[in-house]
Parts: C-alpha cells; sequence; structure tokens
C-alpha cells in the first residue's frame, strides 16, 4: 500500500516511456501492438498525474534517434501519434490540461503539425496541468539550437557576453517557461538519460524501474512517487542546512 503526500508531489514530472518493444516481442506480438499499448497507459497515467495535482507532466514520445527505426515503424508510430493526439483532445478540455510539445518540428510530418497545433491552440486556455510530448526531441541538439541562437543574438548587439548566465541560457531552451523537472522516471530496466533533458536534469531526482511501459499503471507511478517523497532534496547543502531552514 502506498500513501502519498499530495504536498510532497513532484511539480515538474518527467517519464522515459521504454519497453512498448519488449513488451510486444514478451508476447510474440509485432512492436506496433506495444506502441498501442503504451498508448493506453499514456491516457491512465496523464489523467492521474492530473488528478494527483501534478502540474507539469513532461513524456519523452518520440527521440531525435528514433527516425533511426524501420521506416514502416516510423509511419506507424507517427499514425498513432496523431491519432492519439486528436482523440486526447476532448479529454484536456475536460481535465483541464494545456498541451504543449518540445524538439525539432520541422521533422515531424506536416499533417501530426496541424494536429499538434490544433491541440495546442484549443487547450491553451487551460489553466490545469501542463502535458508536454517530447516529440523529435534531443538534448544535445536542443543545446545547440539554443548556444546558436544566443549567438546570433549576441552577434546583433541583443545581448553581450557580460549578460550570459546559466538563466539566460536556460531561457534559449525549448523548456524555456517550464519548472526544471523535480523527478525522472524511467521504465523497462535501462538505466541510462539517453539524450533527454540533459541540461534541465542537472538536480533531478531519477528513479528507474524493470516494468515495461504498457504494464505501467497507477499502482507502480504511486510506488514511484512515493520513494521520490522519500528522498531528501538537498541542492548541495547539508541535512543540517535544510532543517535549520524549515
Amino acid at each position: 500500500m502506498h500513501i502519498l503526500k499530495t504536498e510532497k508531489l513532484p511539480r515538474h514530472l518527467a517519464i522515459i516511456m521504454d519497453g512498448n518493444g519488449r513488451w510486444a516481442k514478451a508476447r510474440m506480438l509485432r512492436r506496433i501492438v506495444g506502441h498501442r499499448k503504451g498508448v493506453e497507459t499514456v491516457r491512465m497515467i496523464v489523467e492521474e498525474c492530473s488528478l494527483l495535482g501534478i502540474s507539469c507532466l513532461t513524456l519523452f514520445a518520440f527521440s531525435a534517434e528514433n527516425w533511426l527505426r524501420p521506416k514502416t515503424e516510423v509511419q506507424a508510430l507517427m499514425m498513432l501519434l496523431k491519432k492519439y493526439i486528436k482523440m486526447e483532445v476532448p479529454r484536456m478540455m475536460q481535465n483541464n490540461i494545456r498541451f504543449n510539445v518540445i524538439g525539432n518540428r520541422e521533422e515531424l510530418p506536416s499533417d501530426v503539425n496541424r494536429v499538434v497545433d490544433d491541440a495546442i491552440a484549443k487547450t491553451a486556455g487551460n489553466s490545469g496541468m501542463i502535458l508536454t510530448l517530447a516529440l523529435s526531441y534531443g538534448a544535445r541538439q536542443e543545446i545547440v539550437r539554443a548556444a546558436t541562437i544566443m549567438a546570433a543574438d549576441m552577434a546583433s548587439g541583443k545581448i553581450s557576453a557580460t549578460e550570459v548566465s546559466e538563466s539566460l541560457f536556460a531561457g534559449y531552451l525549448y523548456t524555456a517557461d517550464m519548472p526544471e523537472p523535480d523527478f525522472l522516471i524511467r521504465t523497462s530496466g535501462e538505466m541510462r538519460i539517453s539524450n533527454f533533458l540533459l541540461w534541465q536534469l542537472a538536480y533531478t531526482e531519477l528513479y528507474f524501474t524493470d516494468i515495461n511501459w504498457p504494464d505501467f499503471g497507477k499502482r507502480e507511478l504511486h510506488k514511484a512517487l512515493c520513494d521520490y517523497q522519500d528522498r531528501e532534496r538537498r541542492f548541495g547543502r547539508t541535512s543540517d542546512q535544510l532543517q535549520a531552514r524549515g
């Protein structure tokens, strides 16, 4: 039995959703069947996080490197993505969820981008949880993009070298208007970050589970969140210093 303390939930939860293919392979099913089952888990986890009161949920849905997968799988994933976003807009409106996307959207098919734009526009007025999908996303690519834009601003005189700081640079990232993740969950037993939010995860608590994403239900989510709540986030300070601050 996992009992959550609502006052100690992460403000921003990020998830690397891994294991759809493994889930399907274990059942001798096609990989796309695993991806479809994974979408069902996304729907459930999004709704549960919204109900719990988590402010931001960021899901690693399609990496920049995923374009290297077989063409037929990529096409199937794009179709599934488009279908999911279209179907979920009414649910997002009902649950007051604001939809957001980070990543290199220029690489996405035009029909997917149209659905993304429509979902962003329709949910823009919602004031509840921000649901962000990382699509065609790579953290190193994001950092290079941010540095390139910053360099152009410096060359044009918009900013000067003396103004450069961590906070200024963070403003050039896709996540400029979002708090940094407090907690990262990765499913399916892999214990790496896989080029996801490298800058933003500097002080994030990490959690790895062997459960494949399609089997990651509410119970597993609550278990992970309870683990987070048992941790002490010191940000370089000592435990005594934190206690003194109250």
